[in-house]
């Protein structure tokens, strides 16, 4: 489903940019280069905490938590989460424990825990026990395993005709049974209404009566489901970046998905016109990224990553433009264009299918965005590039197509929470990947819960974009309180 390689089975361990898959794009990392967990495996409920072994950032705790490998039955095979902790810096002022829900689908919560906990901010770390896992299928969570030589026929998502769309059935058909071959029976369980229960069983190994959570992107799936599931078992929630899981359309998914990326892009070329240290500034923005997508469509493009390699317009898309978005680095983009005008073409070759994110089981197992035959694709094809016509073939339609065929185990639905306490929706106004339309839906579905914190910048994350921002979060989380409804925070420079 994939991915790069060559030969042999491959482990599919990944980091997503979350897509909004929307979210969105996710950064494939092997599996070597996840931390060590020097922790034997758990028995039962138990978590019996070690050092995770990574000398570069010492101080966190790994564990392994036993599930079900399916929750309806739980006396059958099991599997192995891993979970990762780093102790509140505050011990004297600890309130209990943060469990943070990873996105992507398949960015790995351990790795978040042990090399980027300073993506939350001081006063959460001083306060709480950061926990987080890798979702079932992920990381070290019994991953996803699938033959590198079938993952490198994917077809391209460009399909031109019905017999096209009818040999991407088939691949996908042959690659979902490798892959269950090759990765066990969790393979048939890796939605999230299984992951809210392997939540659940950590909150109770925490030994908390309540749950503490913030999920970030498609985490906030986790999170909203297991407030769904276990209302009564939640102290506090931040749903940062969110995902709105009603969306009951294919149409209306890429629709959504499409316009949320070229509202960055928008922002982007403004920012270009006023800033002065915009590589492109005084010059046609648009015209420029036009030439260059013409470029890689003719396979004359190079990649500045690798040269002499050429690179597809796709990869142009959502490799550069696309992950630049989610840090909302518009000056990093700006250079990266300008430099990529300014170099040599390459004689004309066929460019390559890129890889998809690891977790696009997940992804399957979560939506139901059927497609007909290949005029409705087509036609799905042509909305997307009437609602973002400067970024063709974003990586959602390209989900949508990996897609084809899958069973999905835990479709779309509207929200239906009741005796939750106020859950804290954080939410970018320009956000590329869950736009801000997301986040207002959710927070009606949530009803009188439902408390939306709009960021007035860009970009995808937002509980530490300023002391505003931050200021209201640690507040909810640490006091439970709640910020007044409608309350907005100022960007701040990136």
């Amino acid at each position: 489903m994939l991915f790069r390689g060559r030969s042999a089975p491959r482990r599919l361990a990944a980091r997503g940019t979350a897509m909004a898959v929307g979210a969105a794009t996710a950064v494939v990392t092997a599996l070597a280069a996840a931390p060590a967990v020097d922790a034997s495996p758990s028995a039962g409920g138990d978590l019996r905490w070690a050092p995770c072994g990574d000398p570069a950032k010492p101080g966190a705790e790994c564990a392994s938590l036993s599930v079900p490998v399916d929750w309806a039955d739980p006396d059958g095979p099991r599997l192995d989460l891993a979970v990762a902790r780093r102790k509140a810096t505050g011990p004297g002022a600890r309130v209990g424990s943060m469990v943070f829900g990873p996105g992507g689908p398949g960015d790995s919560g351990v790795e978040t825990v042990v090399r980027r906990a300073g993506r939350f901010s001081p006063e959460v770390r001083r306060r709480f026990d950061v926990v987080s896992f890798d979702p079932r299928g992920v990381g070290r969570s019994n991953p996803v395993v699938c033959s590198d030589d079938l993952l490198a026929e994917r077809p391209s998502p460009r399909l031109r005709s019905q017999a096209d769309f009818e040999a991407t059935l088939k691949y996908n058909e042959r690659l979902r049974a490798d892959c269950r071959a090759r990765t066990g029976p969790v393979f048939e369980h890796l939605d999230t209404a299984q992951t809210v229960r392997d939540l659940d069983a950590l909150r109770a190994a925490l030994g908390e009566p309540k749950l503490t959570f913030h999920g970030s992107s498609y985490g906030t799936l986790i999170g909203a489901q297991y407030a769904e599931t276990h209302p009564g078992r939640v102290r506090a929630m931040v749903l940062e970046s969110v995902m709105d899981h009603s969306v009951a359309t294919t149409r209306a998914f890429l629709r959504a998905e499409a316009a949320s990326a070229q509202d960055s892009f928008r922002e982007f070329v403004k920012w270009c016109g006023v800033a002065p240290d915009c590589a492109l500034h005084g010059r046609d923005v648009r015209h420029v990224w036009q030439g260059l997508l013409a470029r890689a469509g003719r396979g004359e493009l190079a990649d500045p990553a690798r040269p002499g390699v050429s690179l597809s317009s796709s990869d142009l898309v959502n490799k550069v433009a696309f992950r630049k978005f989610y840090q909302a680095d518009y000056a990093l983009l700006a250079t990266a264009i300008a430099g990529m005008e300014a170099s040599e073409p390459l004689s004309a070759s066929p460019t390559t299918t890129a890889p998809l994110p690891s977790a696009v089981p997940v992804f399957c197992s979560d939506w139901h965005l059927p497609v007909r035959d290949y005029r409705e694709y087509a036609s799905l094809v042509a909305t997307m590039g009437a609602t973002a016509p400067d970024l063709p073939y974003l990586l959602p339609i390209q989900m949508v197509a990996a897609c084809l065929g899958a069973p999905t185990a835990n479709p779309q639905h509207r929200l239906d929470v009741r005796g939750a306490p106020p859950i804290l929706l954080s939410n970018a106004l320009h956000d590329p990947a869950t736009g801000h339309p997301w986040a207002v839906s959710v927070a009606r579905q949530l009803g009188r819960g439902g408390v939306l914190l709009t960021y007035e910048g860009h970009g995808h994350g937002s509980v530490t974009s300023g002391p505003c921002m931050e200021g209201a979060v640690d507040g909810y989380l640490v006091r439970l309180a709640v910020p007044p409804r409608g309350t907005s925070c100022p960007a701040v420079p990136s």
